[in-house]
């Protein structure tokens, strides 16, 4: 009994080894041109003296605050800060929004406050239909920011709530865990990117 499930086990960890690279291997036919302008993008603005604010819920947020770590600290070599905002991390800011406000309203008002015409935000969501995520992109246009977007699931919302201007990095599935997956990847073409 404990062999067999011993086997089950790990013919399921086998195929999901096999789906990630499939997916990325599928990825990889697609998004290095939008990755490569969501790093543009982003040089622009630091270059600028600007910032890149990232949001997401769940493990998108947590995808965020890695991005901003890696910019702020360091990627794969030593190189001056870079400045960014996980927008995801300041528990009173986003209870007290959430409970005097709206859960929609916890990305958008931080962006309002903190953003200014060149910054960047970079928009995660798996779903691409996020309300608070779709609400940052509101808040980011009205300051004249640019918006790097990942998402998957062909885009959802976010397609039509994005200009010409942006970014937008579409993973090629419609499974949650790959598409997060992918997404890590894309955050660090765009770490590597942004210090070559």
């Amino acid at each position: 009994m404990e062999k067999d499930l011993n086997e089950r086990l790990r013919k399921r960890a086998s195929q999901h080894f096999l789906d990630s690279i499939a997916v990325k291997q599928d990825a990889e036919k697609v998004l290095p041109d939008s990755v490569a302008l969501g790093v543009l993008a982003m040089v622009e603005c630091l270059r600028a003296g600007g910032k890149v604010m990232a949001c997401g819920n769940g493990g998108s947020a947590a995808d965020a605050q890695h991005f901003a770590a890696e910019f702020v600290g360091r990627f794969e070599r030593e190189r001056p800060e870079l400045g960014a905002i996980a927008l995801t991390t300041d528990s009173s800011i986003i209870t007290a929004i959430a409970n005097d406000y709206s859960y929609e309203q916890i990305f958008s008002k931080q962006v309002r406050a903190l953003g200014q015409s060149g910054d960047v935000l970079l928009a995660i969501t798996t779903s691409g239909s996020s309300p608070n995520v779709l609400a940052a992109i509101q808040a980011a246009h009205e300051r004249d920011m640019t918006v790097v977007a990942l998402t998957g699931k062909g885009g959802g919302k976010m397609s039509q709530a994005l200009r010409e201007t942006d970014v937008h990095i579409c993973v090629p599935h419609d499974r949650t865990a790959r598409i997060q997956e992918v997404h890590l990847l894309a955050i660090h073409c765009i770490c590597d990117g942004v210090d070559a």
